[in-house]
């Protein structure tokens, strides 16, 4: 074997794009035990403005593998568990965000500044990570066995090889689509929105979302309140395609703007954009070696905060999976439930955001009619109010249509649960989390962060995990069997799992089945599903591997 074969099949993984999405790949796949070179145009990290703010519990969960992030975004962060809707001075209804089980709370307002130095500090303690900025892909070139990325730098031209390459450069990812061939359809929404980060002392309005429908301080549009941590308020106004902002600025009309929400409080901007909505999403999420994610992928509305969110469950989806087919658990074709997996939570998140702009951006004189009676009617009639739609929040993919999935006729999915709440426990959904001690070491945890380690089975407390697990070993599964009730003090309950059931639990903690008093060979055949045509199952400890290009 020569030099330069060595290198290619020992090449580590490449992420294009060092924002939360990027990093957050990166770190996943350090994780799993890969080496990591996350290249960005940019010359270094450009922390101007707030950008994405909330932060929904299951993102803070998957932010928590990497050494803590989660629980230190959430202890800086603001937290809010309500959401309020107004129809002029007239308030609709109020969401109460519940508890799930979650050790972290719903939502966190943080800027996304701050996550992302939260995120590089973890960076710089990982070795098997190696950001390297002012690094521009201009060619990206695929082979049978690796990926050629032509780079330009201040320095010169210089080619990085790559095993694999996660794509995640934002919003403005048109070459690289173009470049795969990739088409984005969708649409542009002609209002523009007028974002202010304004820092002011507005007592009982710290701990919740607020969103206006025609306010008489912004006639026939919206308004969208955010509280953020430091006395920040994010307002953020729908504004005609014309605005403009210097104008507003010049002649006062911006403070006047700032102080009809406000009133006489005083106040300071902190950061102010104008931007436009966008709905598209890639038509493929995989092309060879090369996995799309993050904006680069899809792009909603952000009523509803599942931009960033979205991104980060991406990175998390393609990270387990290319670890397992680099160390050897599983073929190439998992690779493709990325696509299968992702592209629908994007059509959901696109279908979603897509409503609620159809009614906050009525296009048509029929449209318009139709929201405008809508919002009449639901001031004094309590069922109008659910044709209201001020913005479904961000909550995660449920994979109940994976390939991945086995499905249990005694668990089925319900379909989407009423705002604020979570699907009850079946093949596809989020696992419950519950506080566990670890088994290998009796320290406290929690079982999302066990089952983040590798595949994972649990079981009923009738089922004889001891007997399950020997022969799993017999059909060669190195797979952790875990007891419920040795795991937590009514674990079983509060699972909500059955006395002759048995959990397979994915890498991200989604179940990948629920079966009924099965056999080893049925609970061999779910892991097997689970892994796209597995060759073993995660081994203990991901073996790490430091070369680099």
């Amino acid at each position: 074997m020569t030099t330069t074969e060595r290198s290619r099949i020992d090449a580590p993984v490449v992420v294009i794009g060092n924002g939360p999405v990027g990093q957050t790949a990166a770190l996943l796949l350090a994780h799993w035990g890969l080496s990591t070179i996350v290249l960005d145009q940019r010359p270094e990290r450009d922390p101007v403005g707030s950008k994405a703010i909330a932060q929904q519990r299951d993102i803070l969960d998957i932010w928590d593998t990497l050494d803590g992030a989660g629980r230190q975004i959430t202890q800086e962060g603001l937290t809010w568990n309500r959401s309020r809707t107004f129809y002029r001075e007239h308030e609709l209804f109020c969401t109460e965000y519940t508890d799930d089980g979650s050790v972290f709370p719903p939502f966190v307002n943080i800027s996304q500044t701050r996550t992302e130095q939260v995120l590089d500090e973890r960076m710089a303690n990982q070795p098997l990570i190696e950001a390297r900025w002012g690094h521009r892909v201009t060619d990206l070139i695929q082979h049978q066995d690796h990926v050629e990325l032509l780079c330009e730098t201040a320095d010169g031209n210089v080619t990085v090889h790559a095993a694999y390459v996660l794509a995640c450069v934002g919003a403005r990812g048109h070459d690289l689509r173009d470049h795969l061939g990739v088409g984005f359809g969708g649409r542009t929404f002609g209002d523009q929105f007028l974002i202010c980060d304004i820092q002011a002392d507005l007592p009982g309005w710290e701990r919740e979302r607020r969103f206006y429908f025609d306010p008489e301080w912004n006639p026939g549009r919206q308004v969208l309140i955010h509280p953020c941590p430091d006395s920040t308020y994010r307002i953020d106004w729908q504004v005609p395609e014309d605005f403009d902002m210097a104008a507003e600025e010049s002649d006062g009309r911006l403070d006047r703007r700032i102080r009809a929400v406000i009133g006489d409080h005083a106040y300071r901007i902190v950061w102010k954009s104008v931007y436009r909505f966008h709905s598209r999403v890639a038509d493929r999420f995989r092309v060879g070696r090369v996995l799309l994610a993050g904006d680069a992928a899809h792009l909603v509305s952000p009523f509803g905060g599942r931009g960033l969110n979205s991104g980060v469950q991406d990175a998390e989806n393609a990270a387990w999976k290319v670890a397992a087919v680099l160390h050897g658990m599983a073929g190439e074709g998992l690779l493709d439930s990325y696509h299968h997996e992702r592209h629908a939570a994007a059509l959901e998140n696109l279908a979603i955001t897509g409503a609620t702009m159809e009614f906050l951006v009525p296009q048509t004189p029929t449209e318009q009619a139709r929201r405008l009676d809508v919002l009449e009617r639901a001031v004094a009639d309590p069922a109008a109010r659910a044709e209201v739609d001020s913005g479904r929040l961000a909550e995660p993919f449920w994979y109940v249509d994976s390939p991945l999935t086995t499905t249990d006729p005694a668990r089925p999915f319900a379909g989407r649960p009423p705002k604020g709440s979570v699907p009850a426990p079946g093949p596809g959904v989020l696992v419950p989390d519950i506080p566990v001690a670890d088994p290998a070491t009796a320290r406290a945890t929690r079982l999302r962060l066990l089952a983040r380690r590798r595949f994972t089975v649990v079981t009923g407390d009738g089922v004889d995990a001891a007997a399950l697990h020997r022969e799993l070993l017999d059909l060669g599964r190195a797979v952790p069997v875990h007891r419920s009730a040795d795991l937590a003090e009514g674990g079983a309950a509060r699972l909500g799992i059955k006395p002759d059931e048995v959990w397979v639990i994915r890498p991200d903690a989604h179940l990948a089945a629920t079966l009924t008093g099965p056999t080893a060979v049925e609970v061999n055949a779910a892991l097997t599903r689970g892994l796209g045509a597995a060759v073993t199952a995660f081994p203990q400890s991901p073996r790490p591997t430091s070369s680099r290009a």
